[in-house]
């Protein structure tokens, strides 16, 4: 209990920390800056409410390996702009072990496949992105429609647009002082494309691959009794 309060306390005066750094750049125009910070205050106490939970090392080494997997699989498909089985891994844990373990392992993924590809000012929108895009097929495991493959697809392909609009925020915020509209909706229309290709490589790795995935994995869920509840 003790510890709990610790860990609160430390994240409430991190966050305030953040909020203050974020009203300084506020003043100062620094918008990329300040939204970082946002993205931070927003992810922390996600990461926080996971260590204060009682994990297993087995269940952090399958997070570790399901994280390690995604990130790696970005790798050999970084000439083919966003087409990749990182997001097919990060729906499917979230799918078998719940919103927290699908956030977890879409952050960790994001930066630790940056570190081959090149880390940046995205990687923190790519680590935001990634994670709600697991956290999100968490909450919504348990709906009828995700447990068949086709709803898991049309899931998939929804995220594929709306990973590819997150990221179009920290474009658009980094080039906050020449904003106009015009220059707004070009950024996205230009992005069709990539964000296309990504709907279309989750539908198909899901089609390919889900099916065994999740027995996979539900298989040494129920086994080791891994991430319950």
């Amino acid at each position: 209990m003790a510890r709990s309060r610790t860990y609160l306390l430390i994240v409430s005066v991190i966050i305030f920390i953040l909020l203050i750094t974020a009203f300084v750049f506020f003043q100062y125009n620094a918008y990329l800056l300040m939204s970082l910070v946002i993205i931070a205050c927003i992810m922390i106490p996600f990461f926080a409410r996971f260590e204060l939970k009682k994990i297993k090392g087995r269940e952090v080494v399958i997070l570790a390996i399901l994280a390690a997997i995604a990130a790696i699989g970005r790798v050999p498909f970084a000439g083919l702009p966003s087409v990749q089985p990182t997001s097919f891994v990060i729906i499917v844990t979230g799918l078998v072990f719940g919103s927290e373990s699908g956030f977890i392992v879409g952050a960790v993924a994001a930066i630790v496949s940056n570190i081959f590809l090149g880390q940046g000012p995205w990687t923190p929108w790519q680590m935001f992105a990634w994670g709600m895009m697991g956290m999100s097929a968490g909450l919504l495991r348990n709906i009828w429609f995700m447990r068949k493959v086709w709803g898991q697809c049309i899931f998939g392909f929804i995220w594929g647009y709306l990973f590819g609009w997150l990221m179009n925020l920290w474009i658009v915020t980094s080039n906050i002082e020449n904003f106009t509209w015009e220059f707004f909706v070009s950024i996205y229309v230009s992005s069709i494309y990539h964000d296309l290709a990504h709907a279309l490589s989750n539908v198909f790795f899901l089609v390919v691959f889900s099916v065994s995935w999740v027995k996979i994995m539900n298989h040494f869920k129920r086994k080791y009794g891994l991430l319950e509840g």
